[in-house]
């Protein structure tokens, strides 16, 4: 008979006796277990003991099964025949990156009972937390503040802008970064002790090799978690003159006086409006004949409208020709409507799209491919050409958002360390930009449908149809529903409204689980509320809903 081994599980879900009775069951079906202690439900824990070494992941999946959680919080001492000679060994999975996915597919991989070391050659935390949507969105919400101090929207009230300090706003921004870098990435590392973090560059040097500052480590299995970072367009003198992009205007420590963009999609857009509001004279370019030029084409209109209303001017449908920095400010020739336009301004941001970062580190040596754009290519398990290898995150190229970042590394790390295949699914996922008002979508538009071959049914509901919206005494923007005639599916939606990103998923959910769009406008959604706004959309496909009273089906 096998030597037997111990193994202490944190189980999390447990509410009663029968809880604790459920995970006992669970863990004895699972084979090669000879005994399982659950010690009460209050314990938390799950204690057991089987033959040779336990297989970790058999044991979270069938507590899973039941409807709990399971976490190794005691690790069995390792079998000394099973160690490998040589730097690194016993590290389960590697990955490359400490950004969202590097760090879900890390917690993942604790989770499942197996070890992961986490090397970063930059920032702990990746683009989000240190120069990505923690800094934009807290300043976007610092001069939304500051601009409506000067907007009277109701009588009897009247509000001032005072003047705004550029540099202390920063300064509270970047105070914000360093915390929830601390406690969102630092501070987790100490919750789970089989998780290691080294600080430096790693190159891959085939197979399973990977060599960090001169040290060789032989993982079982390697991630690729190294984000994306922006890209400029190749535009005549632009290199030459210098120019921010994202990660520089962020960092900005004066508020330029003007400030010509170029990219109006959801970076350049919301960059834009932010030193709009803070005071700067703001001029946007986009190549493509709108802006929001992947969004559907009522919101990407309205959308241009309100950010004119703010005194942003825009030209869509814009080539431009060169830029020179003479005398230390922006000259940008460009041609819109057949007309060249030359425009001036003391700062120029490039926000052209982001591409991953794949050079430098030995991806090629390590039999892992490229795709377009020089993303990791991967099949429909995150498994690249190499078997070893798996990639997550912005770096495929995919979905760049960091919540998609962090779904795709917690599943890589389950399909690397315990052969599940899951598939890579972001097919019901909402998106945002962040402007005022802000802009929420999922799912195809308009035309894509219409391309597609569906017979849609189409509804248009504007924010003045919204009793929350009138009573805010905010009536900008609209609902934008697509829907199959057919099935009465819902195959797109679309929202343009203060706050659009709380309203959307709803319908992410109805598109995930096949809700039909007569379920969802028989369902109740709180009154004065704008997520009221997707129900009256829904019921806007069969009534006249401004000849309904309030809350009226």
């Amino acid at each position: 008979m096998e030597q037997t081994q111990e193994l202490e599980l944190k189980v999390t879900g447990m509410t009663c006796d029968a809880c604790a009775t459920h995970v006992t069951r669970a863990l004895q079906g699972v084979p090669g277990v000879v005994k399982v202690d659950v010690p009460g439900w209050r314990s938390g824990k799950a204690l057991v003991k089987a033959e040779g070494a336990p297989d970790v992941s058999r044991l979270t999946a069938a507590v899973r099964d039941a409807g709990y959680r399971a976490s190794v919080a005691v690790q069995p001492e390792p079998d000394p025949r099973s160690v490998r000679s040589g730097a690194g060994d016993g590290i389960d999975l590697m990955i490359i990156g400490a950004g969202s996915a590097g760090f879900a597919a890390a917690i993942k991989a604790a989770e499942l009972g197996f070890s992961a070391t986490m090397v970063e050659a930059g920032t702990i935390g990746g683009t989000c937390v240190n120069v990505g949507c923690v800094p934009s969105k807290t300043l976007l919400r610092a001069v939304e503040a500051h601009h409506l101090a000067g907007v009277d929207r109701f009588r009897g009230v009247h509000t001032e802008r005072g003047v705004l300090d550029w540099s202390e706003l920063v300064r509270h921004k970047d105070a914000l970064v360093e915390n929830l870098r601390r406690t969102k990435y630092v501070d987790v590392l100490a919750a789970y002790p089989s998780i290691q973090y080294i600080q430096g560059k790693a190159t891959l040097k085939g197979g399973t090799e990977v060599e960090v500052d001169g040290t060789t480590y032989r993982p079982r299995k390697i991630l690729i978690a190294t984000g994306a970072t922006p890209w400029a367009a190749p535009i005549p003198g632009l290199a030459a003159a210098g120019f921010l992009d994202s990660t520089r205007a962020l960092a900005l420590q004066k508020r330029p006086e003007s400030l010509l963009v170029i990219g109006a999609n959801a970076v350049g857009l919301e960059l834009a409006q932010l030193f709009a509001r803070a005071g700067s004279r703001v001029t946007v370019l986009e190549a493509l004949p709108r802006i929001a030029p992947f969004e559907d084409a009522a919101i990407s209109a309205a959308l241009a409208g309100y950010l004119r209303e703010e005194g942003i001017e825009i030209h869509a449908g814009a080539r431009i020709e060169r830029v020179d920095k003479p005398d230390g400010r922006y000259e940008l020739v460009a041609t819109n409507e057949g007309q060249e336009r030359h425009l001036q301004a003391e700062q120029l941001l490039v926000a052209t799209g982001r591409r991953p970062n794949t050079a430098g580190f030995g991806l090629e040596e390590a039999g892992v491919m490229l795709g377009e754009r020089g993303a990791v290519r991967v099949d429909g398990f995150l498994q690249t050409d190499n078997p070893d290898v798996f990639a997550a995150g912005d770096v495929i190229g995919r979905d760049m958002f960091v919540y998609v970042a962090a779904y795709a590394g917690s599943l890589a790390a389950e399909n690397a360390l315990t052969g599940a295949r899951r598939p890579f699914d972001a097919s019901a996922m909402a998106r945002v930009t962040f402007t005022d008002p802000q802009v929420a979508s999922a799912g195809l538009t308009e035309a894509q449908a219409q391309a597609a071959g569906y017979d849609v049914k189409v509804s248009v509901l504007p924010m003045s149809a919204v009793p929350r919206a009138l009573a805010a005494r905010d009536t900008r923007g609209l609902v934008k529903l697509i829907a199959d005639r057919a099935s009465d599916l819902l195959l797109g939606a679309h929202v343009l409204a203060p706050e659009g990103a709380e309203i959307i998923q709803a319908a992410v959910l109805a598109m995930k689980f096949g809700i039909t769009t007569r379920a969802l406008a028989g369902t109740l959604f709180p009154y004065l509320t704008n997520a009221e706004a997707l129900k009256l959309a829904v019921q806007t496909f069969e009534k006249d809903v401004s000849k309904l009273s309030c809350c009226a089906g």
